[in-house]
């Protein structure tokens, strides 16, 4: 019989899911010859009847789909099958009409495509299905554990560096402080990176505790020494630093990146403007880091599965793909180590963190 494996995306979507998706079904049909088949939004379509699912046609997913961003089969970060809102605003538990989902499908094998959070959800979902589960990291704030990089981060990387690259000649044409919010839910790797490969003069991270009156200072220091505008690269996670509140300014329904421009604009007396990227982040066209690891790794977790090897998540590391167990995944996010590669590139950059000017 052949054999039937299933593969879904949950969480936010990200550049690189569907070269995933694309690696997932070619390396079941012709490494093994079994059929794939993609379930719809996540977990969601799990709770349709019939279920909603579409069976992958391996000669229909061309290269072209790899170039493509988002996930054709759609995704969810909402609905945990273990307190699922309900219409009357309760909670209940419907992981039992899920796992009759996946039974009903014939699956023999699930692959989910997801960060900590969905990895860790789906995890618990199938231990008591008897369906082997391997897990595939993506996410643009790249703080899954155990893995050098995942899916859809070089992307967003290359999102925000370029969007640096814009706004620096803005910023000297007009004499500003130009300040990009970026994504980075609990850590800062999109931040940190993007601010040494776009020459940023200020990143401000989750990671290091930073001080608005040091960034104050750096920002002097620069137009001290001839400079009329700078760069400020700050993490959404970043949190405001121990300034007081200021009822003028302050607007507690935006974000740190606009908190932070009218206070330098208060401070230094000149012009700043924030931008943020939010969801611009996560939509284009994979780098082609992303469709290379989305490959790599896609095929792998086929792999693994073949080899009877459930309950783990591939992973880049050192350059090459291995596998880990899930259990160590799980409930162990990645941030950025601040006496890291990064942090330690960002000093010596003469690039400052907001703990010292």
């Amino acid at each position: 019989m052949t054999k039937r494996i299933g593969i879904l995306t949950s969480g936010g979507d990200c550049a690189g899911l569907n070269a995933t998706i694309r690696a997932v079904a070619l390396r079941a049909q012709h490494g093994y010859g079994w059929t794939t088949v993609g379930l719809r939004y996540g977990t969601l379509g799990l709770l349709e009847r019939p279920v909603d699912a579409v069976t992958l046609d391996p000669a229909r997913l061309d290269a072209a789909l790899a170039r493509q961003g988002g996930t054709f089969l759609g995704s969810t970060n909402r609905g945990d099958p273990f307190a699922f809102p309900m219409p009357d605003g309760s909670k209940k538990d419907r992981s039992g009409e899920m796992v009759e989902g996946l039974k009903l499908l014939g699956l023999e094998g699930l692959i989910g495509v997801g960060g900590d959070g969905s990895l860790a959800i789906l995890r618990r979902l199938l231990a008591s299905s008897g369906i082997p589960f391997v897990g595939v990291p993506k996410t643009i704030d790249n703080d899954v554990g155990y893995t050098e990089r995942a899916v859809g981060y070089s992307t967003a990387v290359a999102i925000a560096t370029e969007a640096l690259d814009r706004l620096q000649p803005t910023g000297a044409s007009h004499e500003r402080t130009m300040v990009l919010e970026v994504m980075g839910r609990d850590a800062g790797h999109i931040a940190i990176a993007a601010a040494i490969a776009g020459g940023a003069d200020v990143v401000l991270i989750p990671e290091v505790r930073w001080h608005l009156e040091r960034v104050v200072s750096r920002i002097a220091r620069l137009r001290a020494a001839g400079r009329t505008s700078a760069l400020v690269v700050v993490a959404e996670a970043a949190g405001q630093s121990d300034e007081a509140a200021d009822p003028a300014t302050d607007a507690p329904d935006r974000g740190v990146g606009d908190w932070l421009a009218k206070r330098l604009v208060k401070a230094t007396g000149a012009e700043a403007r924030a931008t943020v990227l939010g969801h611009v982040q996560r939509g284009a066209m994979p780098t082609a880091e992303d469709r290379l690891l989305a490959a790599a790794l896609g095929v792998r977790a086929v792999d693994l599965l073949a080899e009877g090897k459930a309950d783990h998540m591939v992973a880049w590391w050192n350059r090459q793909v291995i596998d880990v167990p899930l259990e160590k995944v799980v409930g162990r996010s990645q941030t950025v180590d601040p006496d890291g590669t990064l942090i330690r590139t960002a000093r010596a950059l003469d690039i400052c963190l907001g703990d010292t000017a």
